[in-house]
Protein backbone atom coordinates (compact mmCIF):
# COMPACT_ATOMS: atom_id res chain seq x y z
CA UNK A 1 0.00 0.00 0.00
CA UNK A 2 1.52 3.45 -0.74
CA UNK A 3 -1.07 5.51 -2.15
CA UNK A 4 -4.07 6.55 0.43
CA UNK A 5 -6.04 9.41 -1.60
CA UNK A 6 -6.47 12.60 -2.68
CA UNK A 7 -4.46 15.48 -0.22
CA UNK A 8 -5.35 18.21 -1.78
CA UNK A 9 -6.41 19.84 -5.19
CA UNK A 10 -5.19 23.34 -6.00
CA UNK A 11 -7.42 25.40 -8.01
CA UNK A 12 -6.29 28.13 -10.53
CA UNK A 13 -9.14 30.24 -10.80
CA UNK A 14 -10.17 33.96 -12.49
CA UNK A 15 -12.30 34.75 -9.47
CA UNK A 16 -10.53 33.62 -6.18
CA UNK A 17 -13.25 35.73 -4.03
CA UNK A 18 -15.98 34.15 -5.81
CA UNK A 19 -15.10 30.77 -5.55
CA UNK A 20 -13.54 30.97 -2.13
CA UNK A 21 -17.68 31.96 -1.45
CA UNK A 22 -18.60 28.75 -3.60
CA UNK A 23 -16.79 26.36 -1.60
CA UNK A 24 -18.05 27.54 1.62
CA UNK A 25 -21.17 27.55 0.84
CA UNK A 26 -20.46 23.87 -0.14
CA UNK A 27 -19.37 22.49 3.06
CA UNK A 28 -15.80 23.14 3.42
CA UNK A 29 -14.01 24.54 6.35
CA UNK A 30 -12.37 27.50 5.84
CA UNK A 31 -8.95 27.53 7.10
CA UNK A 32 -6.15 30.14 7.66
CA UNK A 33 -4.64 31.49 4.28
CA UNK A 34 -1.77 32.02 3.34
CA UNK A 35 0.94 33.16 0.35
CA UNK A 36 -0.10 29.91 -1.22
CA UNK A 37 -3.69 30.45 -1.27
CA UNK A 38 -7.05 30.28 0.42
CA UNK A 39 -7.27 27.16 1.91
CA UNK A 40 -10.34 24.88 2.45
CA UNK A 41 -10.41 21.35 4.89
CA UNK A 42 -12.22 18.70 4.92
CA UNK A 43 -12.97 16.25 7.66
CA UNK A 44 -10.06 13.76 7.07
CA UNK A 45 -7.82 16.54 6.53
CA UNK A 46 -7.75 17.12 2.68
CA UNK A 47 -7.13 20.23 1.38
CA UNK A 48 -8.80 22.66 -1.58
CA UNK A 49 -6.32 25.58 -2.61
CA UNK A 50 -7.71 28.16 -4.38
CA UNK A 51 -5.33 30.71 -6.30
CA UNK A 52 -5.50 32.82 -9.10
CA UNK A 53 -4.90 31.76 -12.13
CA UNK A 54 -0.61 32.88 -12.46
CA UNK A 55 0.27 32.86 -9.32
CA UNK A 56 3.82 31.98 -8.77
CA UNK A 57 2.86 28.86 -6.18
CA UNK A 58 0.82 27.23 -9.20
CA UNK A 59 2.76 24.20 -10.77
CA UNK A 60 4.97 25.01 -14.03
CA UNK A 61 5.13 22.37 -17.07
CA UNK A 62 1.53 21.55 -17.32
CA UNK A 63 -0.60 21.52 -20.18
CA UNK A 64 -4.21 22.15 -18.58
CA UNK A 65 -6.65 24.66 -20.84
CA UNK A 66 -8.38 26.84 -18.73
CA UNK A 67 -9.25 27.58 -14.88
CA UNK A 68 -9.90 24.67 -12.86
CA UNK A 69 -7.48 21.90 -10.63
CA UNK A 70 -3.96 23.11 -11.53
CA UNK A 71 -2.23 19.98 -9.33
CA UNK A 72 -3.47 17.21 -7.68
CA UNK A 73 -1.39 16.34 -4.51
CA UNK A 74 -1.73 12.50 -3.25
CA UNK A 75 -1.34 11.54 -0.23
CA UNK A 76 1.17 8.82 0.58
CA UNK A 77 1.17 6.41 3.53
CA UNK A 78 5.23 6.18 4.54
CA UNK A 79 8.03 7.79 3.50
CA UNK A 80 9.60 4.63 2.55
CA UNK A 81 6.90 4.24 -0.01
CA UNK A 82 7.58 7.67 -0.85
CA UNK A 83 10.79 6.84 -1.87
CA UNK A 84 9.73 3.70 -3.52
CA UNK A 85 7.75 6.10 -6.05
CA UNK A 86 10.15 8.92 -6.35
CA UNK A 87 12.92 6.33 -7.56
CA UNK A 88 10.75 4.89 -10.38
CA UNK A 89 9.12 8.57 -11.23
CA UNK A 90 12.58 9.54 -11.58
CA UNK A 91 13.41 7.11 -14.71
CA UNK A 92 10.39 8.16 -16.22
CA UNK A 93 9.80 12.61 -15.62
CA UNK A 94 11.40 15.05 -14.11
CA UNK A 95 10.70 15.87 -10.51
CA UNK A 96 11.27 18.31 -7.97
CA UNK A 97 11.91 17.97 -3.89
CA UNK A 98 11.15 20.33 -1.75
CA UNK A 99 11.54 18.11 1.58
CA UNK A 100 7.59 17.78 1.68
CA UNK A 101 6.12 17.23 -1.98
CA UNK A 102 7.35 15.47 -4.78
CA UNK A 103 6.11 17.01 -7.81
CA UNK A 104 6.11 15.80 -11.50
CA UNK A 105 4.17 16.13 -14.36
CA UNK A 106 2.94 13.57 -15.74
CA UNK A 107 3.29 12.81 -19.50
CA UNK A 108 -0.28 13.56 -20.24
CA UNK A 109 0.34 17.37 -18.70
CA UNK A 110 -1.48 17.24 -15.23
CA UNK A 111 0.67 18.15 -12.29
CA UNK A 112 0.52 16.21 -9.55
CA UNK A 113 2.82 15.68 -5.99
CA UNK A 114 3.13 13.08 -3.53
CA UNK A 115 3.29 13.72 -0.04
CA UNK A 116 3.41 11.33 3.25
CA UNK A 117 0.23 11.76 4.77
CA UNK A 118 -2.28 10.80 7.79
CA UNK A 119 -5.47 11.29 7.17
CA UNK A 120 -7.73 11.97 10.28
CA UNK A 121 -10.17 8.98 10.47
CA UNK A 122 -13.67 9.75 9.28
CA UNK A 123 -16.81 8.25 11.14
CA UNK A 124 -20.55 8.00 9.34
CA UNK A 125 -23.56 6.53 10.67
CA UNK A 126 -26.00 6.78 8.55
CA UNK A 127 -29.57 6.22 9.69
CA UNK A 128 -30.95 2.76 9.17
CA UNK A 129 -33.53 2.44 6.11
CA UNK A 130 -36.85 0.64 6.60
CA UNK A 131 -38.51 -1.38 3.76
CA UNK A 132 -41.49 -2.86 3.32
CA UNK A 133 -41.23 -6.56 5.31
CA UNK A 134 -37.61 -4.91 7.00
CA UNK A 135 -38.05 -2.84 9.73
CA UNK A 136 -34.97 -1.40 10.94
CA UNK A 137 -35.93 1.95 12.55
CA UNK A 138 -38.61 1.31 15.01
CA UNK A 139 -40.25 4.42 16.92
CA UNK A 140 -37.56 6.15 15.84
CA UNK A 141 -37.73 8.99 12.98
CA UNK A 142 -34.75 10.18 10.70
CA UNK A 143 -32.60 12.79 11.84
CA UNK A 144 -32.98 16.26 10.83
CA UNK A 145 -29.89 17.64 9.84
CA UNK A 146 -28.81 21.02 10.19
CA UNK A 147 -26.18 21.13 7.52
CA UNK A 148 -23.71 18.46 5.69
CA UNK A 149 -20.25 18.11 5.86
CA UNK A 150 -18.24 16.59 2.89
CA UNK A 151 -16.06 14.27 4.67
CA UNK A 152 -13.09 14.06 1.67
CA UNK A 153 -12.50 14.32 -1.88
CA UNK A 154 -13.12 11.04 -3.79
CA UNK A 155 -12.22 11.74 -6.50
CA UNK A 156 -11.05 14.10 -9.34
CA UNK A 157 -11.34 14.14 -13.63
CA UNK A 158 -9.80 15.36 -16.31
CA UNK A 159 -10.72 15.83 -19.85
CA UNK A 160 -7.38 14.17 -21.68
CA UNK A 161 -6.26 13.27 -25.17
CA UNK A 162 -5.52 10.15 -26.21
CA UNK A 163 -7.07 9.05 -23.19
CA UNK A 164 -7.38 4.89 -23.87
CA UNK A 165 -3.41 4.87 -23.60
CA UNK A 166 -2.16 7.37 -20.89
CA UNK A 167 -3.67 5.84 -18.02
CA UNK A 168 -0.52 3.27 -18.34
CA UNK A 169 0.93 6.07 -16.64
CA UNK A 170 -0.87 6.17 -13.25
CA UNK A 171 -0.52 2.09 -13.22
CA UNK A 172 2.66 1.20 -13.97
CA UNK A 173 3.98 4.31 -12.16
CA UNK A 174 2.19 4.97 -9.14
CA UNK A 175 0.35 1.46 -8.98
CA UNK A 176 -3.28 2.73 -9.44
CA UNK A 177 -5.61 -0.28 -10.83
CA UNK A 178 -7.98 0.17 -13.60
CA UNK A 179 -11.04 -0.55 -12.06
CA UNK A 180 -13.72 -0.12 -15.21
CA UNK A 181 -13.28 1.17 -18.62
CA UNK A 182 -16.27 2.97 -20.32
CA UNK A 183 -15.51 2.69 -23.79
CA UNK A 184 -15.41 5.79 -25.92
CA UNK A 185 -15.40 7.95 -22.19
CA UNK A 186 -13.12 7.16 -19.99
CA UNK A 187 -10.91 4.84 -17.76
CA UNK A 188 -11.90 4.60 -13.96
CA UNK A 189 -8.38 4.62 -11.90
CA UNK A 190 -8.16 3.56 -8.11
CA UNK A 191 -5.23 4.10 -6.09
CA UNK A 192 -4.08 0.74 -4.26
CA UNK A 193 -4.25 2.23 -0.81
CA UNK A 194 -7.80 2.96 -1.06
CA UNK A 195 -11.36 1.02 -1.44
CA UNK A 196 -13.32 4.01 -3.45
CA UNK A 197 -14.39 3.27 -6.61
CA UNK A 198 -12.01 5.12 -8.27
CA UNK A 199 -9.84 8.07 -7.17
CA UNK A 200 -9.13 9.40 -11.11
CA UNK A 201 -11.16 9.10 -14.15
CA UNK A 202 -8.92 9.89 -17.07
CA UNK A 203 -12.09 11.15 -19.69
CA UNK A 204 -11.83 11.45 -23.44
CA UNK A 205 -11.37 14.80 -24.74
CA UNK A 206 -12.97 14.19 -28.24
CA UNK A 207 -16.07 12.46 -26.23
CA UNK A 208 -19.39 14.50 -27.66
CA UNK A 209 -19.81 16.43 -24.20
CA UNK A 210 -20.56 19.91 -23.64
CA UNK A 211 -17.16 21.07 -22.78
CA UNK A 212 -14.98 19.08 -24.00
CA UNK A 213 -13.01 19.89 -26.96
CA UNK A 214 -10.24 17.58 -27.57
CA UNK A 215 -8.24 19.69 -25.02
CA UNK A 216 -6.87 18.52 -21.74
CA UNK A 217 -9.66 20.36 -19.62
CA UNK A 218 -10.11 19.66 -15.65
CA UNK A 219 -14.05 18.51 -15.88
CA UNK A 220 -14.98 17.92 -11.77
CA UNK A 221 -14.05 16.97 -8.24
CA UNK A 222 -15.95 14.76 -5.53
CA UNK A 223 -16.71 15.47 -2.35
CA UNK A 224 -18.25 12.46 -0.26
CA UNK A 225 -21.18 13.03 1.71
CA UNK A 226 -22.93 10.44 4.35
CA UNK A 227 -25.97 9.80 2.22
CA UNK A 228 -28.83 10.64 0.20
CA UNK A 229 -30.51 13.20 2.85
CA UNK A 230 -27.11 14.97 3.15
CA UNK A 231 -26.73 15.33 -0.49
CA UNK A 232 -30.06 16.82 -0.53
CA UNK A 233 -29.33 19.12 2.64
CA UNK A 234 -26.77 20.71 0.75
CA UNK A 235 -28.18 20.64 -2.47
CA UNK A 236 -30.80 23.00 -0.73
CA UNK A 237 -28.44 24.77 1.01
CA UNK A 238 -26.45 25.59 -2.00
CA UNK A 239 -29.57 26.56 -3.95
CA UNK A 240 -30.58 28.86 -1.39
CA UNK A 241 -27.41 30.75 -1.66
CA UNK A 242 -27.90 31.34 -5.67
CA UNK A 243 -25.90 28.84 -6.75
CA UNK A 244 -26.68 26.31 -10.11
CA UNK A 245 -27.25 22.95 -10.16
CA UNK A 246 -26.78 20.80 -13.32
CA UNK A 247 -30.03 20.16 -15.26
CA UNK A 248 -30.36 16.65 -14.49
CA UNK A 249 -30.46 17.00 -10.77
CA UNK A 250 -30.21 13.85 -8.29
CA UNK A 251 -29.07 10.59 -10.03
CA UNK A 252 -27.08 7.78 -9.39
CA UNK A 253 -24.36 6.01 -11.70
CA UNK A 254 -24.44 2.55 -13.02
CA UNK A 255 -20.65 1.90 -12.92
CA UNK A 256 -19.96 2.78 -9.64
CA UNK A 257 -23.21 2.51 -8.14
CA UNK A 258 -22.86 6.53 -6.51
CA UNK A 259 -25.28 9.03 -6.36
CA UNK A 260 -24.52 12.11 -7.80
CA UNK A 261 -25.47 15.71 -7.53
CA UNK A 262 -22.93 18.42 -9.51
CA UNK A 263 -22.85 22.27 -9.26
CA UNK A 264 -21.48 24.49 -11.36
CA UNK A 265 -18.16 25.69 -9.82
CA UNK A 266 -16.88 29.12 -10.57
CA UNK A 267 -13.52 27.69 -9.96
CA UNK A 268 -13.85 25.59 -13.00
CA UNK A 269 -15.62 22.72 -13.96
CA UNK A 270 -18.31 21.25 -11.72
CA UNK A 271 -18.57 20.29 -8.03
CA UNK A 272 -20.34 17.15 -7.39
CA UNK A 273 -21.89 15.93 -4.28
CA UNK A 274 -21.48 11.98 -4.05
CA UNK A 275 -22.81 9.33 -1.56
CA UNK A 276 -23.10 5.57 -1.49
CA UNK A 277 -20.65 4.76 -3.97
CA UNK A 278 -18.87 1.16 -4.46
CA UNK A 279 -15.94 -0.08 -2.40
CA UNK A 280 -13.49 -2.41 -3.78
CA UNK A 281 -10.31 -3.90 -2.94
CA UNK A 282 -8.05 -6.38 -5.53
CA UNK A 283 -10.36 -8.82 -5.88
CA UNK A 284 -12.59 -6.88 -7.95
CA UNK A 285 -12.73 -7.52 -11.82
CA UNK A 286 -12.77 -4.75 -13.96
CA UNK A 287 -15.68 -3.96 -16.24
CA UNK A 288 -15.93 -3.15 -20.27
CA UNK A 289 -18.99 -0.99 -20.86
CA UNK A 290 -19.65 -1.36 -24.47
CA UNK A 291 -22.57 1.14 -24.34
CA UNK A 292 -21.00 3.79 -22.04
CA UNK A 293 -24.64 5.00 -21.78
CA UNK A 294 -25.60 2.18 -19.77
CA UNK A 295 -22.65 2.91 -17.85
CA UNK A 296 -23.40 6.57 -17.04
CA UNK A 297 -26.74 6.16 -15.06
CA UNK A 298 -28.75 3.72 -13.82
CA UNK A 299 -31.57 6.53 -13.33
CA UNK A 300 -31.49 10.67 -13.73
CA UNK A 301 -34.58 12.55 -11.87
CA UNK A 302 -34.65 14.92 -14.98
CA UNK A 303 -34.15 12.72 -17.60
CA UNK A 304 -31.94 14.58 -20.12
CA UNK A 305 -32.43 13.77 -24.41
CA UNK A 306 -29.90 10.92 -24.36
CA UNK A 307 -31.08 8.99 -21.90
CA UNK A 308 -34.71 9.27 -23.02
CA UNK A 309 -34.62 6.33 -24.92
CA UNK A 310 -33.59 2.65 -22.06
CA UNK A 311 -29.92 2.13 -22.89
CA UNK A 312 -29.38 -1.50 -23.94
CA UNK A 313 -27.30 -3.38 -21.32
CA UNK A 314 -23.92 -3.94 -22.44
CA UNK A 315 -21.12 -4.62 -20.93
CA UNK A 316 -18.17 -7.72 -20.31
CA UNK A 317 -15.77 -8.19 -17.32
CA UNK A 318 -11.95 -7.61 -18.29
CA UNK A 319 -10.70 -11.08 -17.85
CA UNK A 320 -6.48 -11.99 -18.09
CA UNK A 321 -5.95 -8.67 -15.99
CA UNK A 322 -2.87 -8.51 -13.94
CA UNK A 323 -3.91 -6.94 -10.26
CA UNK A 324 -2.36 -3.36 -11.14
CA UNK A 325 -3.74 -3.49 -14.55
CA UNK A 326 -1.21 -3.88 -16.43
CA UNK A 327 -2.87 -6.32 -18.32
CA UNK A 328 -5.06 -3.99 -20.10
Amino acid sequence: MAIIGIERLVYGVDAVEESARFFEDFGLHPLEDGPDGVHFGLVNGARVVVLPLGHSALPRGGAIVGQGVQEVIWGVDSQAALDKLRIRLEARVDVDWDGDVLRFVTPFGVPMGLRVWAPRPVVCAPDPSNAPGRVERLNRPRRWRLKATPRLITHVVFAVPNYDSVHQFMVEMLDFRLTDRQNGFGNYLRADGTNNHHNILLLNADAPFPGVDGKLRFHHANFALEDLDEIMISVNTMLRKGWKASDQGLGRHRVDSALFYYFECPAGGEAEFGADADYVDDNWVPREWTNPLFAYAHFVHNLPPFLMNEPEWKFQYITGIAPRGTGH
